[in-house]
């Protein structure tokens, strides 16, 4: 079982990273947000899942623990799969999807490529009372509405919907990068929303 992998990031491709440590690359399937975290010729760690299937042995890295518990918790729903999984975590950032889950928000999961409206039943039913409350706590309705209150976050918002990118999904990359740094320009919202939205 690989459980943690530290080494320096040696490409960043669509859906995965080639991470070296002591001298072999190992390919990691991340969702957008460590992807666009990472950068080629710097160091990275990542707290990873090993999943082995019949025709296959795959790596998943997350940048932090949480989605990592998240991960494990839609793995472990039945006819939801590891890449399925990455989807959602790639669509929307953690604390969206947890209160997603918690709250039975059915169309915001189904909002994603791939997640029908009874998958995304099924993934309410078995984990609204599965994910731990404080996943779900920085991004409550009225903290997620002044995320995106600035000027900068209005016009990253709107420009990002411009490119084609589902509402939800934008909303929340976008308030999750100003709950980090409020006083990115909405250039620099753009720039870092289009790669965690790729």
């Amino acid at each position: 079982m690989i459980a943690y992998l530290s080494g320096v990031v040696r490409e960043v491709r669509e859906a995965s990273a080639v991470i070296v440590t002591g001298g072999v690359g190992y390919e990691v399937y991340c969702p957008a947000s460590t992807l666009g975290r990472l950068s080629v010729g710097q160091p990275a760690e990542l707290n990873t899942r090993f999943v082995v299937r019949e025709d296959a042995q795959l790596l998943f890295g997350f940048q932090d623990a949480d989605s990592l518990r998240l991960f494990d918790l839609l793995t472990g729903v039945s006819g939801v799969g590891p890449k399925l999984a990455l989807a959602l975590l790639s669509a929307l950032p953690v604390s969206a999807l947890a209160q997603g889950l918690r709250t039975g928000d059915v169309k915001l999961l189904s909002s994603v490529s791939g997640v029908g409206k009874k998958t995304a039943e099924r993934l309410v039913l078995e984990l609204q009372n599965k994910v731990p409350e404080h996943l779900a706590a920085p991004m409550g309705t009225a903290g997620k509405a002044a995320a995106v209150e600035g000027t900068a976050g209005r016009d990253a918002v709107e420009a990002l919907l411009a490119l084609g990118f589902r509402e939800a999904q934008v909303r929340g990359v976008v308030a999750e990068l100003l709950a980090a740094d409020p006083t990115l320009s909405a250039d620099a919202l753009i720039r870092k929303g289009l790669g965690r939205l790729r």
